[in-house]
């Protein structure tokens, strides 16, 4: 499965577009519910407006809606976003931490943004459960989980550490491009030969 994911997606990462991780930071906690495509499409003016965490840090919810304001769930992404900045201001010198624990604990950030920021920000072996990686899992036999803490857990136990970050990002695009919600493309599919097709949505 893994060689197969290799021959298709050899540079398979992150679709989301940034320069620092305090970019992916923002475009992460953005993603939420949202499509890649959306995010990308706000971010630029959202980074020009404030391109790090001090300036971030100043502004107002209210503030930051305009730049927002066509992903989903805006409102409450702006809010986050403007405490987020402030804590890292006050907590960690306006640098997003390479610490699991500490980008938990920042507003709008879960465990799978903190798999996102750190593996693709500064390489920590991570898999990020979103909505494709687990479907497939389950689709795959790979886990027959929905919680994606436990999703995580048992992709963890099958694949090689060194592959996770892999793994993740090619799950995701095979997710979007192949193996779709409603009518997956098996034909067209190089896992068809060993998808037990038995997936639990």
């Amino acid at each position: 499965m893994l060689g197969a994911l290799e021959t298709l997606y050899p540079d398979a990462r992150t679709e989301l577009e940034f320069r620092t991780p305090f970019e992916l930071l923002v475009a992460t906690v953005l993603s939420a519910q949202a499509t890649d495509v959306s995010v990308n499409a706000a971010t630029p003016a959202l980074f020009a407006a404030y391109p790090d965490a001090q300036a971030m840090s100043a502004a107002q919810p209210e503030d930051i809606e305009p730049f927002i304001r066509r992903i989903g769930l805006f409102r409450g992404k702006a809010r986050n976003l403007a405490a987020l900045a402030r804590l890292l201001v006050e907590r960690h010198g306006g640098e997003v931490p390479n610490d699991f624990g500490a980008v938990v604990a920042l507003p709008g950030a879960g465990r799978k943004t903190a798999n996102v920021v750190l593996s693709n920000a500064f390489g920590y072996p991570a898999i990020a459960v979103d909505t494709h990686v687990g479907r497939l899992a389950r689709r795959l036999a790979l886990s027959v989980q929905t919680n994606p803490d436990k999703v995580e857990a048992d992709l963890q136990k099958l694949f090689p550490r060194g592959r996770w970050v892999f793994l993740h990002h090619a799950l995701i695009l095979h997710g979007r491009r192949v193996c779709a919600a409603r009518n997956p493309a098996c034909g067209a599919c190089v896992m068809a030969d060993f998808c037990p097709k038995v997936g639990v949505e």
